[in-house]
C-alpha cells in the first residue's frame, strides 16, 4: 500500500515478524536500557558541538590562530561526514553494537586528546579523531531508533531523541560559558568522559543483536568500499582547505588556491569513477534515482548549511557586539533548542493533515524569513532580539526536519532504510561541513576587509577573550555574522525550491 496513510495492524505485524529475521534487539525489558544509552550517546554527540561553539573566544585567545578557527568544526564536521556512511556499511556488516562500542572510544579517546591539546594545530587533529568517533554515533544511534520501534511509534521515539539533544544543547553552552569564564576551555572536553563510560556500559551490557540468518563470508571486510572512503576523505580536506583558506592565507587567485581547487576537481571525478564502479559503494546510486530521497538529501544538505550561521557564529557575535558573557551567550544560543524538539514533535499533528512535504515547506519557509531578518537587528542591539529570532527559528526547523526523517523512512523496506538513513546524515553532515568552511572563509573575509592584516584577527581573539573588545571589532563582528546569516537564509532558500520542484506532494509510504 503506497500514500501517506499507514495500516497499524500490518505495519505492527511486519514489525514483529521481522524481529529475528533482520536482526533487531529483543526483549522489552532491554529495550528502554538501550534507549537510554541511545540517548546519552546523543547527549554526549550535543554536548560537545554546543560546549565547544561557545568557547571559541577563550580558545582562540589561549591558543591563537583565529584565522583557522573555523576548522576546529569543519576538521571535525569533515570527519563525521567522511565516516557516517562508512559506518553505516560497517554496523550492516559487523551489527550495530561493535560499531556503536567502537566509535564511543574513538569519541572518548579524541576528548581526552582535545583536552591535552598545547596548540591550535594539535587541537584542530584531535578535533578530527572526535569526528572519527562521532560518525559512528550519530548514524548508528538513528539506524537503531529504526530498529527499535515501528513505523507508527517513531515519530515518538525522534521527538525523545530532539528532546534530549535540546537538553544537552541547553545545558552545553551554559556549562561551557562557565568554565571558560571561571575554570578552562579544556574542561569543556573533560566533561564527555563521565557521560560517555556510563552510555558504553549501557552499550556493552544490555544491547544484545541477533545475527541476521545468512550464509558465512569468508572475509566481510571485503564488502566495505575502502577505495571509495580514502577518495571522499581526500577529495573534501583538499576541496575545505581550498575554501577555507582562500582569502586568508592567500588571495582566491593564487597559485596555491587555483591549484587546491583544481586538485580538488580531480578527486571528485576520480571520486565518481570509484564510487560507479564500486561492488557495495558507500552512497548507492538509487538514493539519488528516486525523487523522494533525492530531494530531502538536497533540503538536509542546506540544512546543515544553515545550521553553521547560529550553531557557530552567534556566541562570539552576543559576546564581541552585545556585551554579554559566555553565559549569557551561551542562553541566546540555547534558545532555539527549546522551541525545537517541540515543535518537531507536534509536527506529527500536521503532516497528517497536509503531508510531509507541504509541512516541511511551511517550516523551512518560516526559517528563511526568520534568518533574513538577522541582518536587520539594530547595532548594537539588545539580547532579547536575536534570542527571539532563535526561539522562532528553532520552531520552524523543527517542524521542518522531522517529517523529512520520518517521510523518508517510510518509503523504503527495512533492507533500505539504514542506506536512506546514511544517505540523509551524510548529506545534512555534507551540508554542516561545508558551511563551517564556507561561512568561516565569508567571516574572515569581511573582518579582514574591516580590520586589515590578518594578524589584527588574533587581536579581534585576545580582545573577545577577553571581553573587551574595541568599536571598530564590534562593528566589524556584526558585519561578518550579518553577511553569515544572510548566506544561511539562501540556504533554506534553496532547501524551499528543492522540495517544492524535487519532492513529490504525496511521499509514497509502504506499509511494513
Amino acid at each position: 500500500m503506497y500514500g501517506e496513510t499507514i495500516g497499524r495492524g500490518a505495519e505492527v505485524a511486519g514489525a514483529e515478524s521481522a524481529v529475528h529475521e533482520v536482526g533487531r534487539p529483543v526483549g522489552a525489558e532491554r529495550r528502554g536500557a538501550v534507549v537510554a544509552a541511545l540517548m546519552l550517546t546523543m547527549a554526549l554527540a550535543a554536548l560537545d558541538a554546543t560546549i565547544v561553539a561557545t568557547a571559541v573566544p577563550q580558545i582562540v585567545g589561549d591558543l591563537g590562530g583565529f584565522s583557522y578557527f573555523s576548522w576546529l568544526f569543519s576538521g571535525y564536521l569533515l570527519a563525521v561526514t567522511v565516516s557516517l556512511p562508512l559506518y553505516g556499511k560497517l554496523s550492516d556488516t559487523f551489527g550495530r553494537k561493535p560499531v556503536l562500542v567502537t566509535g564511543a572510544a574513538i569519541f572518548l579517546l579524541g576528548s581526552l586528546l582535545c583536552a591535552l591539546a598545547g596548540n591550535m594545530t594539535a587541537l584542530i587533529a584531535f578535533r578530527v579523531v572526535q569526528g572519527l568517533g562521532g560518525g559512528a554515533l550519530q548514524g548508528t544511534v538513528q539506524t537503531l531508533a529504526a530498529d527499535l520501534y515501528p513505523l507508527r511509534d517513531r515519530p515518538r521515539i525522534q521527538a525523545r531523541l530532539s528532546a534530549v539533544w535540546a537538553v544537552s544543547s541547553v545545558a552545553g553552552p551554559g556549562v561551557g560559558g562557565v568554565l571558560a569564564a571561571h575554570a578552562d576551555w579544556r574542561w569543556i572536553f573533560l566533561v564527555n568522559l563521565p557521560i560517555g563510560s556510563v552510555a558504553l556500559w549501557l552499550i556493552v551490557r544490555h544491547l544484545r543483536e541477533p545475527r541476521p540468518a545468512r550464509p558465512p563470508e569468508p572475509s566481510p571486510w571485503t564488502r566495505v568500499d575502502w577505495p571509495g572512503a580514502v577518495a571522499v576523505l581526500a577529495c573534501g580536506g583538499v576541496s575545505l582547505t581550498a575554501v577555507v583558506q582562500g582569502g586568508v592565507a592567500w588571495p582566491w587567485l593564487s597559485a596555491p588556491s587555483l591549484s587546491l581547487f583544481g586538485a580538488g576537481l580531480a578527486l571528485l571525478a576520480l571520486t565518481v569513477v570509484i564510487e560507479r564502479r564500486a561492488t557495495e559503494p558507500i552512497i548507492p546510486g538509487w538514493v539519488w534515482r528516486r525523487r523522494p530521497i533525492a530531494a530531502v538529501n538536497v533540503a538536509m544538505g542546506a540544512l546543515g548549511l544553515l545550521m553553521v550561521a547560529p550553531a557557530v557564529f552567534l556566541p562570539t557575535y552576543a559576546q564581541a557586539v552585545l556585551g554579554l558573557t559566555p553565559v549569557a551567550a551561551g542562553f541566546v544560543l540555547s534558545v532555539w533548542t527549546l522551541s525545537w524538539p517541540v515543535s518537531a514533535a507536534l509536527s506529527q499533528h500536521v503532516y497528517r493533515r497536509i503531508g510531509f512535504r507541504d509541512t516541511a515547506l511551511l517550516g523551512i519557509g518560516t526559517a528563511c524569513l526568520v534568518l533574513a531578518a538577522f541582518p536587520l537587528l539594530p547595532y548594537p542591539g539588545s539580547a532579547w532580539q536575536p534570542t527571539l529570532l532563535m526561539l522562532l527559528l528553532g520552531a520552524a526547523l523543527g517542524l521542518f526536519q522531522l517529517p523529512l526523517v520520518v517521510g523518508v523512512q517510510s518509503t523504503v523496506d527495512w533492507g533500505e532504510r539504514g542506506t536512506t538513513t546514511a544517505s540523509v546524515l551524510f548529506c545534512r553532515q555534507t551540508g554542516q561541513t561545508l558551511g563551517a568552511a564556507l561561512f568561516g572563509a565569508v567571516a574572515n573575509g569581511v573582518l579582514a576587509g574591516r580590520l586589515g592584516e590578518s594578524g589584527d584577527l588574533d587581536s579581534l581573539a585576545h580582545g573577545l577573550g577577553a571581553g573587551a573588545a574595541a568599536e571598530p571589532v564590534r562593528r566589524a563582528m556584526a558585519d561578518a555574522v550579518h553577511a553569515v546569516y544572510l548566506g544561511a537564509a539562501g540556504a533554506a532558500a534553496l532547501a524551499f525550491l528543492a522540495l517544492l520542484l524535487l519532492a513529490p506532494r504525496k511521499f509514497p509510504v509502504r506499509t511494513e
